[in-house]
C-alpha cells in the first residue's frame, strides 16, 4: 500500500476548520478502497506563531516539509498582522522556496450552486486558471526611500525572464492540449507594459508553434474581464502573469457563485519539492469559529492533490462526492445554503463511504 506523507498548514482563520474538514474526507477516500493511506503531520504556523515568536515559521521550516510528499494549506492572514507579514512570512517563502512556478486553479460552476451570471449554469462554464507563481509582478524586488517625507518614493520591480515566461507557456499549453477543447487563452497588458508583457506576447507566440494542436488567442487583461463575465463559453484554458491571474482567478471563484468552492495548486512540475494545495478564499475572520465555513473549495483542492499524486481513480470519487453534496442542496450559507461545516463535511463523508451512493 502506498503511504503518502502529508504537511497540513491550517494557519489562520477558518483555515483549522477547513483543513479538519479536508483531512477528513482525505482520510475517508483513502480508506475507501485500501489502496492508499494518508500519513499527516500538522505545522502550527501561522499568525498566532508570529506573534509568540516573532516569524510565521521556524527559520528550518522548508526543511521540515522537504520530507513530504505534499502539503495541505488552510489560509494566512489576521487582522492585527499586517498582510505583507503573514504572506512573505509562510506561504510565498513555501511558493518560491519549492520553485512552485505553476498555480492552477479551475473553475466551474456546481450543480446546486447558483452563479451570478444570467442564465447560466453547469456546463457554461468549466475554465483552468494558468497562474505564474514565482515572479512578474510578486517578484519582491524594489524598495523605499526618504520614509515620511514629502518626496518618499516607492518602487515594485515586475521581473518577467525568458525561462520563467517560457515553462509557464509550456505547461499551460500542454494542460490545454490535454482537455477537450484543446483552447488556451493567453492574457497580456502588452499596449501598455512595452517590455515585459511584449517579451510575454513574443514566447507565447513562440511556445505555440511546439502546439499545432492547440487553438490560442490573446487578450487584454482589462477585456478579458468583459469577456469572463459576458461570453464564459467562449473560455476553456486561461494563463495569466502572477498578479493579473491572482485578481482573474478571484473574478472567476465569483463568477462560479463563491470563492467558498474555488481550489488552487500550487505546483512544481519537475517534482524536485513538495507542491502545495490549498482553497482560494482568504482567513474569513468575520465567520472564524461559527462553524459555517465552506470546506468544498478545500475538498476539491484535495482532488489536485489525489491528481497530483497519482491517485486518479480517488479523486474522481471526491470530485463526484462533492457534486452530488452540492446538488442535494447540502450547502453551506455563502451559497445560499444552511448546512454548517461540519454536515457538509459528514455528507461528502457519506458518499464517499457508499452509505448515499
Amino acid at each position: 500500500m502506498q503511504n503518502y506523507k502529508i504537511a497540513a498548514i491550517p494557519a489562520d482563520g477558518i483555515g483549522p476548520e477547513v483543513i479538519d474538514a479536508g483531512v477528513r474526507v482525505l482520510q475517508a477516500v483513502a480508506g475507501r478502497d485500501g489502496g492508499f493511506s494518508c500519513d499527516v503531520t500538522t505545522y502550527d504556523w501561522g499568525s498566532d506563531y508570529y506573534k509568540a515568536h516573532g516569524r510565521m515559521m521556524p527559520e528550518d521550516g522548508l526543511d521540515s516539509l522537504k520530507a513530504h510528499d505534499a502539503i495541505f494549506f488552510g489560509a494566512v492572514g489576521a487582522p492585527d498582522v499586517p498582510d505583507h507579514i503573514t504572506l512573505w512570512g509562510l506561504r510565498l517563502p513555501i511558493c518560491q522556496g519549492f520553485d512552485q512556478y505553476a498555480n492552477v486553479r479551475p473553475t466551474r460552476i456546481l450543480p446546486g450552486i447558483s452563479a451570478p451570471l444570467k442564465d447560466k449554469g453547469p456546463g457554461d462554464l468549466d475554465w483552468v486558471i494558468v497562474r505564474e507563481n514565482s515572479e512578474g509582478e510578486y517578484a519582491g524586488h524594489g524598495g523605499r526611500a526618504h520614509r515620511g517625507l514629502p518626496e518618499e518614493v516607492a518602487t515594485e520591480t515586475a521581473i518577467f525572464t525568458r525561462v520563467g515566461v517560457t515553462r509557464i507557456m509550456r505547461f499551460a499549453f500542454r494542460l490545454a492540449q490535454a482537455r477537450p477543447r484543446r483552447l488556451l487563452t493567453v492574457v497580456t497588458k502588452s499596449n501598455a507594459q512595452r517590455h515585459g508583457m511584449v517579451m510575454w506576447d513574443e514566447i507565447a507566440a513562440e511556445v505555440a508553434a511546439e502546439f499545432p494542436d492547440v487553438s490560442w488567442d490573446k487578450m487584454l487583461v482589462d477585456a478579458m474581464t468583459v469577456r469572463m463575465t459576458l461570453n464564459p463559453e467562449s473560455l476553456d484554458t486561461i494563463v495569466a502573469t502572477n498578479l493579473h491571474a491572482d485578481i482573474l482567478s478571484d473574478l472567476a471563484g465569483a463568477l462560479a457563485g463563491s470563492l467558498g468552492v474555488a481550489p488552487t495548486a500550487n505546483i512544481d512540475p519537475e517534482r524536485r519539492y513538495p507542491s502545495m494545495f490549498e482553497p482560494i478564499h482568504g482567513s474569513a475572520f468575520d465567520i472564524t469559529g461559527k462553524g459555517i465555513a465552506n470546506p468544498v473549495a478545500t475538498f476539491w483542492t484535495a482532488c489536485q492533490m489525489l491528481d497530483h499524486l497519482g491517485e486518479a481513480d480517488a479523486s474522481a470519487r471526491l470530485m463526484k462526492a462533492i457534486e452530488k453534496v452540492c446538488a442535494a442542496g447540502i450547502t453551506t450559507p455563502d451559497v445560499g445554503g444552511s448546512a454548517t461545516t461540519a454536515e457538509v463535511t459528514d455528507a461528502v463523508i457519506d458518499v464517499i463511504c457508499g452509505s448515499n451512493e
